[in-house]
C-alpha cells in the first residue's frame, strides 16, 4: 500500500503556469504506475495523465497534450505534473493515483488516491 499528498495547487491566472505534487509514503512508490486525474463541479473524475513505474513511458489526455508534463522522481518519492497554459476549462481537484495496470486511463485501474488539490484558473 502507498498513502498519497497531493500539494502546489491555488489560483492562478489563465495562461500562467503551476506544478503540482504528490508525496508518497512507504518504500513501494516505485512499483506504481502513476497518473493524475481532475474533477471539477458537476462533472466526472477525468483522466489527466499516466506515467510508467520507471518514467519511461507516459500517456495524456487529448485536453492537455502540449501543455502539461508528467514526472515523476522515484528516489524522492514523488510525482509531478508541470501545468503550463492555463485556461479556466483546467479548474478542478487535481488527484493523483497509484496503480499497477500500464498507462491506465480509468479510475478504476488505480487502489490508492490522494485528497486532491484544488486548482482554479481565472481570465
Amino acid at each position: 500500500q502507498v498513502q498519497l499528498v497531493e500539494s502546489g495547487g491555488g489560483l492562478v491566472q489563465a495562461g500562467g503556469s503551476l506544478r503540482l505534487s504528490c508525496a508518497a509514503s512507504g518504500r513501494t512508490f516505485s512499483t506504481y504506475d502513476m497518473g493524475w486525474f481532475r474533477q471539477a463541479p458537476g462533472k466526472e473524475r477525468e483522466f489527466v495523465a499516466v506515467i510508467t513505474r520507471s518514467g519511461v513511458s507516459t500517456n495524456y489526455a487529448d485536453s492537455v497534450k502540449g501543455r502539461f508534463t508528467i514526472s515523476r522522481d522515484n528516489a524522492k518519492s514523488t510525482l509531478y505534473l508541470q501545468m503550463n497554459s492555463l485556461t479556466p476549462e483546467d479548474t478542478a481537484v487535481y488527484y493523483c493515483a497509484a496503480g499497477r495496470g500500464l498507462l491506465a486511463t480509468i479510475p478504476t485501474s488505480y487502489g490508492y488516491w490522494g485528497q486532491g488539490t484544488q486548482v482554479t484558473v481565472s481570465s
